[in-house]
């Protein structure tokens, strides 16, 4: 299942671990956050070290849509209405800082980077969407509503935001980790500690940064109830529509679309890992009804990390753990939230603070709805009668018939035939 950002693109690979060392900042995880963190901090000076347990971008990062945008669904009326104006504005920010980030390394780096407009359509709800107009008109963005789309099936219209972006993110991530302090096939099994336990040496730290993902260490956080995981899934179609920007549906089981190249990326067929749902067959139905004359090029899957009030969790592991930080929970919007959580970790990690750690903050209130629907999940497949389960902590797994895989609905974890592990939280086997 080789996405299309895999095709021809050669990474940079750096050498395993081989014996015991120590520095000041140890960043476990190779995606585009922890590649960007690391990146940050060596231009900053600070000794650091980067290991990742396959190799860089092998993950969730190489099977993104690639969208950089700041419109992350509907997401400003619902801050708004919870957490209120100010922090729907330093969220639009934050976030803005992020994508004019990107904008400043990709001028020098060969990565299509593109601008495109980007919308959030909606195929029935209207009101959805002015609400979302309203709250950004109260904290001062000027959206736009659109209802002439450049799609092939009726909607009610869509919020739009001029001037997004979009790129081919293993080029970029293959210009920016050139040189940096990278071993690859190093797996941290486990903490003791402030030192990284491996299989070919230990790394000892002041202070540790984890960016696996789905954060591995459960003594620490409670993130086995503050997220969940979601797969997703993509076709690249050749002889399609050029649908000139970015498109996805306000609901989480919608369709989204953009064009790469000569190809149309058309995403969908989503449900929470570790229960059914629509995959491939879903958007090849959709491309057959919809682009008859359409080639399907490759296909893919995503998974992603979903916090409880769709805020990533960036920042202090726990609020007890002052030299162990972490980010996950993009909830979809991995590109932006992968920037903004290397920018805020690399001064978070030098004792500093900013007008943005609160926010993100992942010891804020876990009482939300998604608390009870995470809770409900994990009793169900904890006593669920099953032969196979994940040694992450326990639940029932479900074979994944589209992907041939065993899922866990609790967490996320996944397995191939075998029980390799495909996807953490779970690290063995």
């Amino acid at each position: 299942m080789e996405s299309i950002w895999q095709k021809g693109v050669q990474l940079p690979s750096f050498p395993k671990l081989n014996g015991d060392i120590s520095t000041d900042v140890l960043i476990i995880g190779g995606g585009i956050a922890g590649v960007l963190t690391a990146y940050f901090l060596k231009q900053s000076g600070v000794d650091c070290i980067l290991v990742e347990k396959h190799h860089i971008c092998s993950g969730t990062t190489g099977h993104t849509t690639a969208k950089i945008t700041y419109q992350h669904g509907l997401i400003y009326h619902k801050i708004f209405k919870s957490r209120g104006a100010e922090t729907a504005r330093k969220y639009l920010e934050a976030n803005q800082l992020a994508f004019e980030k990107y904008a400043e390394l990709c001028k020098n780096i060969d990565c299509d980077y593109e601008i495109k407009n980007n919308y959030v359509y909606s195929v029935s709800n209207r009101k959805m969407l002015e609400d979302e107009l309203d709250a950004l008109e109260k904290i001062g963005y000027g959206a736009e509503y659109e209802e002439n789309l450049s799609l092939s099936f009726p909607t009610v219209g869509a919020v739009k935001f001029a001037n997004q972006a979009q790129f081919h993110p293993l080029k970029f991530i293959s210009s920016i980790a050139q040189g940096l302090p990278i071993y690859e096939n190093t797996f941290v099994k486990e903490m003791r500690g402030n030192t990284a336990i491996t299989d070919c040496g230990n790394i000892t730290a002041k202070t540790v940064v984890v960016v696996t993902h789905f954060p591995f260490i459960n003594k620490h956080g409670s993130y086995f109830l503050k997220l969940y995981q979601h797969r997703s899934y993509v076709l690249a179609l050749e002889n399609a529509q050029d649908v000139d920007g970015m498109y996805v549906d306000e609901s989480k089981t919608g369709l989204s679309f953009r064009n790469y190249g000569k190809y149309l990326l058309l995403g969908g067929g989503g449900h929470r890992t570790g229960k059914k749902g629509g995959n491939w067959s879903e958007l090849r139905h959709y491309a057959k009804l919809y682009y008859p004359k359409s080639k399907e090029f490759c296909h893919w899957a995503a998974q992603d990390c979903m916090s409880l009030d769709e805020i990533p969790y960036i920042g202090q592991y726990s609020s007890r753990t002052s030299k162990l930080f972490t980010a996950t929970g993009f909830n979809k919007w991995g590109m932006t939230g992968a920037m903004l959580s290397a920018m805020l970790l690399s001064v978070m990690v030098q004792g500093k603070r900013n007008e943005y750690t609160d926010i993100f903050s992942p010891s804020r209130s876990i009482l939300k709805p998604q608390l009870v629907v995470n809770g409900f999940e994990a009793v169900t497949n904890l006593l669920s009668f099953t032969g196979r389960r994940c040694p992450h902590l326990g639940c029932a797994l479900h074979w994944n018939a589209a992907e041939h895989s065993w899922d866990c609905a609790c967490h996320g974890s996944r397995f191939d035939a075998n029980g390799k592990v495909l996807d953490n939280p779970a690290n063995a086997e």
